[in-house]
C-alpha cells in the first residue's frame, strides 16, 4: 500500500486510516479503534485504526497516518507500507487488576509503563489506567514503582557532574515564570541547570512557550547538551529529549479529564527530573483558594509523598510552600510574561516585585545546594548576581546560543485588540481567581497567539476606585476578544471588598 500523510494532529496518539472498501481492510477483518502495526522502510509503529468512507481522505490503495505517526516513520508521502493486526499489550492483565482496585507490584508497573511508552495502549486503555489509578489512589510504594518505571521507559542523562540542579512548580498559578529567572541566576553562579520545560496544555503559557518568544526551544539533543556544558544552563522544550516518554502519553489523557491525582503528579514530575540527570531539586508548591493545593494540610501530605519517593530514588529534594493566592507578575500569556522576565533581569524599577522576590528565593535555595554555601546565604548571593547584571548576561548568552529572536521588552508586540476590565465599585482587591484569569487569557488566544493574554494592573490588597482598570485583555482576532469579553461578564476573576477580607495563607517565604 502507499503511505499517505493525513494532516490531522492527534496529540501523542498514532492513528492509521483505511478506506472501508480497501481490500486489506476487508481481508484482515480490521475493526475501527483496534490496534494495528504499520511498517515502512524498516521502521514500525503501533497505531489506532480509523475507518473512512471518503476517498479524499484516503484512497482504497492507501494507508493514511496522522501527523505524529508520519513523523515517526520518517518516509516520504507515497512510500510503500504494510499494515497488520497488532498483538494485544502483554500488560493488559495487570491493567485489569488495577481497574478492579488491586495493588500492583514493581513488574506490573514496568510492564504497563513500557507498553504505554511504546504506544501499545489505545486511548480507551490509557483512560482506564489513569482513572483506575485515580479512583483507588496509589499508595506510596506504588507511586515509587510507577516513577521508577517511567524513568526506565526512556533516556536517562548523565552530565558527569556531582551536582545537577533543577526547579519545578506543580503549576496552577498564571504568570509564574520564575524558571526563566532562576536558570540564569543559578547558571551564572556556576551550577549545572539543564532546564527542559513543557508547553502549555490547559494554561495560558508554559515556560517553553514564553522562552520561545525570546529564542528557539526545540533544540536537537546534542545541541542542548552542548549549550549546557558551555553556559551551565538552558531553557528548552523537553519534547526532543525522550525523557520519561510514557509521561507525555499519560498527560494527553489526564489533562482533558482534569485528573491530576497526587500519585500521578509525583511520578510525572520526579521521573522527568531524574531522567534529566538532576541530583538536587527545589519543588514549589503554591497554596491558595484557587490554586491546585488549597490548604496547608493538603500541601504537607503532598510534600511527604514527594519526599518519600525522592528519597527512594536518591534525589535530594527541597520542597517550598509558596503563596498561590493570585497570579505571579503582571503578564499572563507568552509575550506579556516574557516582558515581565526581561524587566526583572534588566533591574527595571517597574518590574513586578513579586516575580523578582520569589525567583530570588527559589534561586537562593538552589545555590544553597552547593557545599560552599551556608544555609540562609543563598538569597543574598542570588540578589547580588541579579543586581550586578550577571544574570542578564547569562540569559543573553543562553538566548544567543539557542537562537535569539527579535524582542523589545520595552515595546512588546501585543494583540492590537484590547478590552479593559474595570472595578465595579470602590474598595480593596480581596480576591483574584487564578483559574478564571487563566481561562480569560486562553479565550483571548494564548498561548497559540503569543501576543494575546491578560495584563494585570491590580493585585491583592490594592485600593481601587470605581472605574479603575483591573486588567487589560489583549487579542489578535475579534472572535477571541469576544469570547474573552463574555467570560469577563460572567466573572471578572476579581473580588472587591474591604481590607480585612483579603485571605491570609501561611507560606515558607
Amino acid at each position: 500500500m502507499k503511505l499517505r500523510r493525513v494532516a490531522i494532529d492527534t496529540y501523542h496518539e498514532n492513528v492509521a486510516y483505511l478506506h472501508r472498501d480497501c481490500a486489506v481492510y476487508r481481508a484482515e477483518g480490521f475493526q475501527a479503534l483496534s490496534k494495528v502495526e504499520v511498517k515502512a522502510n524498516g521502521r514500525e509503529i503501533l497505531a489506532t485504526l480509523n475507518v473512512v468512507d471518503d476517498t479524499s481522505i484516503v484512497g482504497c490503495d492507501e494507508l493514511g497516518v496522522s501527523e505524529d505517526a508520519f513523523a515517526q516513520l520518517e518516509v516520504p508521502d507515497g512510500h510503500p507500507a504494510s499494515v497488520s493486526q497488532a498483538e494485544p499489550p502483554e500488560s493488559i492483565p495487570a491493567l485489569f487488576r488495577k481497574i478492579n482496585g488491586e495493588r500492583l507490584g514493581r513488574e506490573d508497573f514496568r510492564s504497563i509503563v513500557q507498553d504505554i511508552a511504546d504506544r501499545r495502549y489505545s486511548k480507551i486503555e490509557l483512560t482506564a489506567f489513569v482513572v483506575a489509578s485515580n479512583r483507588s489512589e496509589l499508595d506510596r510504594e506504588e507511586v515509587y514503582f510507577l516513577t521508577e518505571a517511567m524513568i526506565a521507559s526512556g533516556r536517562r542523562l548523565d552530565w558527569r557532574e556531582p551536582l545537577v540542579v533543577d526547579k519545578h512548580c506543580i503549576g496552577g498559578i498564571p504568570g509564574n515564570r520564575t524558571s526563566m529567572l532562576v536558570v540564569p541566576i543559578v547558571a551564572a553562579y556556576g551550577l549545572v541547570f539543564p532546564k527542559t520545560s513543557s508547553r502549555a496544555i490547559t494554561s495560558p503559557a508554559g515556560t517553553a512557550d514564553t522562552m520561545e518568544v525570546l529564542a528557539n526551544v526545540e533544540l536537537p539533543f546534542d545541541r542542548m547538551t552542548e549549550i549546557v556544558r558551555q553556559h551551565r544552563g538552558c531553557l528548552s522544550w523537553g519534547g526532543t529529549a525522550d525523557l520519561s516518554p510514557a509521561d507525555d502519553v499519560l498527560i494527553s489523557v489526564e489533562r482533558p479529564l482534569s485528573i491530576d491525582s497526587p500519585g500521578q503528579m509525583v511520578a510525572s514530575i520526579l521521573s522527568k527530573k531524574i531522567a534529566a540527570g538532576s541530583t538536587h531539586l527545589v519543588l514549589d508548591i503554591p497554596i491558595g483558594p484557587t490554586a491546585k493545593v488549597r490548604s496547608m494540610p493538603e500541601a504537607q501530605k503532598l510534600r511527604r509523598l514527594f519526599e518519600y519517593v525522592a528519597q527512594r530514588l536518591h534525589l535530594s529534594l527541597d520542597v517550598v510552600i509558596t503563596d498561590g493566592r493570585q497570579p505571579v507578575g503582571r503578564g499572563v500569556g507568552p509575550v506579556l510574561e516574557a516582558r515581565d522576565v526581561m524587566q526583572v533581569l534588566e533591574n527595571d524599577p517597574d518590574a513586578p516585585n513579586d516575580l523578582r522576590q520569589k525567583s530570588l528565593r527559589l534561586a537562593g535555595r538552589l545555590i544553597e545546594c552547593s557545599p560552599d554555601v551556608r544555609g540562609g546565604d543563598g538569597f543574598a548571593i542570588a540578589r547580588d548576581i541579579l543586581d550586578s547584571g550577571r544574570a542578564l548576561g547569562r540569559m543573553e548568552a543562553i538566548i544567543h546560543a539557542q537562537g535569539d529572536k527579535a524582542f523589545d521588552w520595552k515595546h512588546p508586540s501585543l494583540g492590537k485588540l484590547q478590552l479593559e476590565v474595570r472595578a465595579p465599585r470602590s474598595g480593596v482587591v480581596t480576591g483574584i481567581d487564578n483559574l478564571q484569569v487563566a481561562q480569560i487569557a486562553r479565550l483571548a488566544g494564548a498561548p497559540k497567539v503569543r501576543a494575546a493574554g491578560v495584563d494585570l494592573r491590580c493585585k491583592l490588597g490594592d485600593v481601587v476606585s470605581e472605574g479603575d482598570v483591573l486588567y487589560r485583555v489583549h487579542a489578535s482576532y475579534p472572535a477571541d476578544l469576544e469570547f474573552a469579553r463574555q467570560a469577563t461578564v460572567r466573572h471578572s476573576g476579581y473580588r472587591i471588598g474591604s481590607a480585612d477580607e483579603v485571605p491570609q495563607v501561611f507560606v515558607e517565604f
